[in-house]
């Protein structure tokens, strides 16, 4: 097992190209090749190119980079620009989406018991009042949503959720929408679920009517059960939360089980921004990132998820489940690999429980290749995946091995609000959303003080300056190719992975809140 672990990182390092951060992700997809796609290979719609364009952006020598030619064909004047890799793969592996959804009820679909006032006529002439409230009541509610997927092993999976991720979204919204457009009364705890009310006409009951068993008397058919328990009060927002979790969940369910009629390929990291009802809901698996940029301060919005910051997470799996590490793997964390010399011996050691270390007897167990290999960016799970959370990888296997790596991913997101409401933004409070290969050569602060220098100059009417601006995030993650490869900033090495950037200006999302 050692010899195959040994081969398959020496692969992985030998198929990393002079100029390039190499792979991020490693591994191999699943067989299929035999099968059709689920969608063809493309770029975002919203670009506009055509297939020569497609083919001609696909250079990894000049590596043009690709802005959008229409502003009209994103919400709220969103900037978009993207570049391929260096060379790692044939295709860009990122896939971006972003649209107007409009979320309806479903037909069927038990709500709360609607205020009886609302069934009041309106005494405005004609019934026109009345005309309006059931309108308003079968209308929808619409929402913004952007998204970028880091496609690894092969792009299939970062197109087919580039597709059908936000139709997932819909559907779960759908089951919440009324409640969602009554933001004065809490979510019911049951569905159809009738309010409680005080004794008719609030008045009390007398002695005599309460040993009558009258209407309100404990133990009379009209009086609720009496409750000897406290419930919570859930607030709007967190049925959204649920709801986007629980379409990341049903996405990655739908690829597992499609993957055996389509040639799906791979697995993808997933970053989406949805805007529904004047808050922003920022869902991210993976190591993409997004930052709002306001006023010149930096608000993180997401957290990557590799296996150095899940590291307590994975070895408590395989703490509970030791038969997924196929007897070739050990849970335990060391500083470096273990040798045979040092049996007997005591040495520095981590496990699911420690956040700092410890010294430990080394046993034969401890030989065997680490959970969690190498450092920073180069962390792998079993010598294979620098990602931890993400949509796909189902058939994803240890190297010459019949060991699965997918018990140990998670397609849950985490989801960070930020309410639009609670602030007036200028024209240069922007949202940043980009895949890894823009942070794996630029750090927060040098983004927003190249955003922070960049839209200044620009018009404030032009409607491509956040496109402009985004391309500029591009170009400074990119660099300049020279004869050491691929150089940004200062002489250091540019990103030669696949960059994808949105720039959302939330001035924009005033009008909505």
């Amino acid at each position: 097992m050692l010899t195959r672990v040994k081969s398959a990182v020496a692969n992985f390092m030998g198929g990393i190209m002079a100029g390039s951060s190499g792979s991020e992700h490693g591994g191999s997809g699943c067989g299929g090749s035999d099968l059709p796609l689920r969608f063809p290979y493309g770029r975002p719609e919203f670009l506009g190119l055509s297939q020569d364009e497609v083919e001609c952006s696909a250079d990894h020598i000049a590596r043009p980079i690709l802005i959008l030619k229409e502003t009209r064909r994103l919400p709220w004047a969103t900037g978009y620009a993207e570049v391929i890799n260096a060379g790692k793969s044939t295709h860009n592996e990122d896939q971006a989406s972003c649209e107007v959804l409009t979320v309806k009820k479903k037909v069927g679909t038990i709500t709360s018991t609607p205020n009886r006032n609302s069934k009041r006529r309106s005494s405005l002439p004609n019934g026109e009042g009345l005309q309006l409230k059931e309108n308003s009541e079968s209308e929808g509610i619409s929402c913004h949503y952007w998204s970028l997927f880091d496609g690894h092993a092969g792009s299939g999976a970062a197109v087919v959720a580039s597709r059908l991720l936000q139709h997932h979204i819909t559907q779960q919204l759908q089951d919440i929408v009324e409640i969602l457009k009554n933001s004065a009364i809490l979510p019911p705890t049951c569905l159809g679920e009738e309010p409680e009310s005080t004794p008719a006409h609030g008045r009390t009951l007398t002695r005599a009517a309460s040993l009558r068993g009258g209407v309100g008397a404990p133990g009379s058919p009209s009086t609720p059960p009496t409750r000897f328990f406290t419930e919570k009060k859930i607030p709007h927002e967190c049925l959204v939360i649920g709801a986007l979790e629980s379409a990341f969940k049903e996405m990655d369910l739908q690829i597992e089980r499609e993957r055996s009629a389509y040639n799906i390929s791979g697995g993808c990291t997933a970053l989406i921004v949805v805007c529904l009802l004047g808050k922003l809901y920022v869902a991210n698996a993976g190591d993409s990132r997004a930052i709002i940029i306001r006023n010149g301060e930096i608000i993180p919005m997401s957290s990557e998820f590799t296996p150095e910051t899940e590291r307590q997470r994975l070895q408590y799996l395989a703490f509970m489940q030791p038969h997924l590490l196929g007897n070739e793997f050990t849970h335990l964390e060391f500083p470096r690999r273990v040798q045979r010399k040092e049996l007997g011996k005591k040495m520095l050691y981590r496990d699911f429980n420690m956040t700092g270390w410890a010294y430990k007897t080394i046993e034969d167990d401890d030989l065997k290749f680490p959970l969690i290999y190498g450092e920073g960016k180069k962390a792998r799970v079993m010598a294979t995946i620098g990602v931890t959370r993400g949509l796909g990888d189902h058939d994803l296997k240890v190297h010459d091995s019949n060991i699965y790596i997918k018990p140990f991913l998670s397609s849950a997101p985490e989801v960070r609000v930020y309410d639009l409401s609670k602030y007036e933004h200028g024209a240069d409070d922007v949202l940043i959303l980009a895949t890894d290969g823009l942070w794996d050569v630029l750090s927060n602060e040098e983004v927003a003080e190249a955003i922070t220098q960049f839209l200044p100059n620009c018009d404030p009417d032009d409607p491509h300056r956040y496109t402009l601006a985004a391309q500029d995030l591009v170009m400074r993650a990119r660099g300049v190719l020279k004869d050491r490869g691929w150089r940004i900033s200062n002489d250091r090495l540019g990103s030669g992975d696949d960059i994808s950037v949105y720039v959302i200006p939330l001035i924009h999302g005033n009008k909505l809140s």
